[in-house]
């Protein structure tokens, strides 16, 4: 059978030496392989090494002779299309929809019928800026795949998320995504490379707290913050568990998704997981009920509350409710962890700062929680991208005011960091 056909697009980055590593398994994998490189990639490496790899001349320049169609030709000769590494500088142009250059406007005339894979490298606080999270997340609700970066020392010294793929893993991804396709490399798949991923369980969403067959008691919560999050961590390389309310945003990411409905249920699936799993940490995002209902009183005399069948709207009812514990004070008693770390969040509703700082105060007292995520209600927009929330470390010290979802994920996760989580 023919050759599948990879057009391997590289942008200005130390990482280009990684790259070419990967260049060299697949061209040894059977694959053809065609280098399209911006002018910053060649300071990092040359295009007689380039050449020597693949067999084929370096393109380069969108106006290089007999190449003027380049940017439309070579996308539709490939079966699929990679950007090794791909730079923040990349990734946010073509977010934007930027076509001023050879890569760029390859991106532009991509059908989005064949694989695009994009390999980001970068700095961990490029990576983790709000920009770019948000660029990341286009580009996946375009189609296009992007291959999460890996954990460790960067080129500028620092320690954090931002490395490029290693080549295997690399390869791997290209294997399986041709295999998807109908694309079969010449040669077997290889089999991918097992890390050990700090796991982190994430509650989401609203309880619910069952009247009977078709009323409850609830609240609005809609779980979007929790599965923002869930996105976040799960490319990061953590392993996630989005533990969630039946009704809430679910997680583009393919991670591990329990549901549940009551108070009573989001405290036995907390147990279970805490107590049968290793997690490094929880992210406990969900609004849970304060109150359960304890029983019903009508004309007809009381009863407990069930969700079997509909009650009467003929005559008034009155509803016990019974207070329920805080889970987050029990995480860390059904925690097999002992040194779990645990997000905490507080929603207050007062004009009062100081009233705002009790409430923060008291979370951390009761829970242990490691850092508390505070919002007020004035300050929240229902239903909308923008959110104000402030994250403390400590009741003593001062906040970070982030105001979007994507600015909360990168802040806690640079404080994972940061515990060396």
């Amino acid at each position: 059978m023919s050759k599948s056909k990879i057009l391997f697009q590289m942008t200005g980055s130390i990482a280009c030496y990684k790259a070419c590593q990967a260049i060299s398994r697949l061209v040894q994998a059977g694959y053809e392989v065609q280098v399209v490189a911006s002018p910053s990639a060649l300071q990092f490496v040359g295009e007689a090494t380039l050449e020597g790899l693949t067999g084929k001349a370096v393109i380069s320049d969108l106006y290089q002779k007999g190449e003027m169609m380049g940017h439309i030709h070579w996308v539709r000769w490939a079966d699929l299309i990679l950007v090794a590494p791909a730079t923040a500088h990349y990734i946010n142009r073509i977010a934007l929809g930027v076509g001023d250059d050879l890569l760029t406007t390859q991106f532009l005339a991509h059908d989005f019928k064949k694989p695009f894979l994009i390999a980001p490298a970068m700095n961990t606080m490029m990576y983790l800026h709000p920009a770019t999270q948000k660029s990341l997340a286009t580009l996946k609700s375009y189609g296009v795949e992007i291959l999460e970066t890996a954990s460790g020392v960067l080129a500028c010294g620092e320690s954090g998320w931002g490395r490029l793929l290693e080549p295997d893993l690399i390869v791997d991804e290209v294997n399986k995504h041709l295999k998807r396709s109908g694309e079969i490399p010449a040669t077997s798949l290889s089999q991918p490379a097992l890390g050990m991923s700090p796991r982190i369980l994430i509650t989401s969403g609203g309880t619910q707290e069952p009247i009977d067959e078709v009323r409850m008691i609830s609240n609005r919560s809609t779980g979007a913050t929790g599965a923002a999050l869930a996105d976040l961590c799960s490319g990061l390389g953590y392993e996630v568990t989005y533990l969630h309310a039946e009704t809430a945003v679910k997680p583009q990411a393919p991670v591990k998704r329990i549901s549940f409905q009551t108070f009573d249920d989001l405290d036995q699936q907390l147990k279970s997981e805490l107590g049968n799993n290793e997690y490094s940490a929880v992210i406990h995002a969900a609004a849970v009920s304060d109150y359960s209902i304890l029983s019903i009183e009508s004309s007809a005399g009381s009863q407990p509350a069930s969700n079997q069948g509909k009650l009467s709207s003929d005559s008034d009812l009155s509803l016990r409710l019974k207070k329920n514990p805080k889970l987050i004070q029990k995480l860390r008693e059904y925690s097999k962890n002992p040194n779990l770390k645990i997000v905490g969040f507080k929603m207050t509703a007062t004009p009062s700062l100081d009233d705002r700082k009790k409430a923060v105060s008291k979370v951390f007292e009761t829970s242990r929680a490691n850092l508390v995520v505070h919002n007020d209600t004035s300050e929240m927009n229902w239903g909308s991208e923008k959110h104000t929330y402030h994250i403390y470390e400590s009741p003593q010290t001062n906040p970070i005011t982030v105001h979007n979802k994507q600015e909360l994920g990168s802040e806690i996760v640079k404080w994972f960091m940061r515990s060396s989580l």
